[in-house]
């Protein structure tokens, strides 16, 4: 076994990249994810005359007492580290509902082997918080950005915060923060006529913009593979207008197939986990907002780090058990095929 001092699975891959919820609980209700609002179940019962047969995934957000301190973050984030991985994503939910977010990240950027700091938001609370990051030591930022028209972006999130995710990228571009990444899920139906849209605001604000497939992982559990847009779909579609080429890949663990504008402006890239899976190259693990750690977005197993982290567990210890998970690692997910089973969790409890 290739495990002395990394973190690497049986299927010969090193695993660099953790990504750290810290919060299942998010502002936001995304068809994708907490299908709650009217108009998603509109959308739904519009669909189909007959819903899946399926039992939601509950709602119950985690108490105060079950998420992780920023400490024991702090802690598993050294240990990680001493262990190979080098890039860190705090995610949730939606972050920054969790106070004092900007103390994790100064305490975090303060670990010399982590050269990767990074945050995915909806972007909603970000101008107000977009400085107290920066200065604390957040290099990289990602917003969710589903759709330019207020409308049909307050359908999808059910929200009326298109505006505020405008200023937030605006202010995140003004902060220097590189690069600016701006994700999209596109859903059948929902937003897949915007697809030109925005690849055109990602040239015109100059920012990296991912095309991503809609994914199992709703708490409603509706999802078909027809709402699926396929990143190829979606490339052809851009292609048409001629003004696109490949770029090269920065290293073989990413999850886009990127392609650049003629003018050297912005950056679009499609992430195609359900189509054109990339598990092979996976370097990826999670620690969700509860102290479990996942291997895989869809595990159907969440190995508990937090009963070690307070059962007095030594360092040495968490490290053996985080090598001993890591090596479970999945060696792909199956997604569309008759043995998928999808996770008890829905995304705002994975964390992204």
């Amino acid at each position: 076994m290739i495990r002395a001092n990394l973190l690497a699975d049986a299927h010969g891959r090193i695993l660099r990249d953790l990504r750290v919820s810290i919060t299942d609980r998010c502002n936001f209700r995304c068809l994708y994810c907490l299908p709650e609002t009217e108009a998603a179940h509109n959308f739904y019962r519009g669909r189909w005359a007959n819903l899946p047969q399926s039992t939601p995934i509950a709602r119950v957000w985690q108490p105060k007492a079950n998420l992780l301190t920023f400490e024991e973050i702090e802690r598993v984030v050294r240990i990680a580290a001493g262990l190979g991985i080098q890039k860190i994503r705090l995610t949730g939910g939606e972050p920054l509902l969790r106070r004092d977010v900007p103390e994790l990240v100064a305490r975090i950027s303060r670990i010399p082997e982590i050269n990767d700091l990074a945050l995915t938001t909806n972007g909603f609370l970000f101008p107000e918080m977009g400085r107290a990051l920066r200065e604390a030591g957040l290099r990289r930022v990602s917003f969710s950005l589903d759709s330019l028209d207020r409308a049909n972006f307050q359908k999808i999130t059910g929200r009326d915060g298109l505006e505020a995710v405008l200023a937030a990228i605006q202010l995140a571009k003004e902060l220097g923060m590189e690069p600016v990444k701006v994700n999209a899920v596109i859903i059948r139906g929902i937003n897949d006529h915007e697809i030109e849209a925005l690849a055109d605001f990602a040239r015109e604000q100059n920012v990296a913009l991912r095309f991503i497939e809609f994914m199992p992982l709703d708490s409603a559990r509706a999802w078909l593979r027809e709402l699926v847009v396929p990143g190829r779909e979606v490339l052809e579609r851009l292609q048409r207008r001629g003004e696109l080429r490949p770029a090269p890949a920065k290293h073989a663990s990413e999850t886009a197939t990127r392609w650049q504008f003629v003018d050297g402006r912005g950056e679009l890239g499609l992430i195609s986990p359900v189509s054109e899976p990339f598990c092979g190259h996976c370097n990826r693990i999670r620690l969700t907002a509860d102290g479990k750690i996942r291997t895989c977005l869809f595990s159907v197993t969440e190995p508990d780090l937090r009963a070690r982290l307070r059962g007095g567990d030594s360092d040495a210890a968490i490290a053996d058990f985080l090598q001993t998970v890591a090596w479970e690692k999945e060696e792909r997910h199956h997604i569309g095929e008759a043995d998928f089973v999808a996770p008890e969790r829905s995304m705002s409890c994975i964390g992204g």
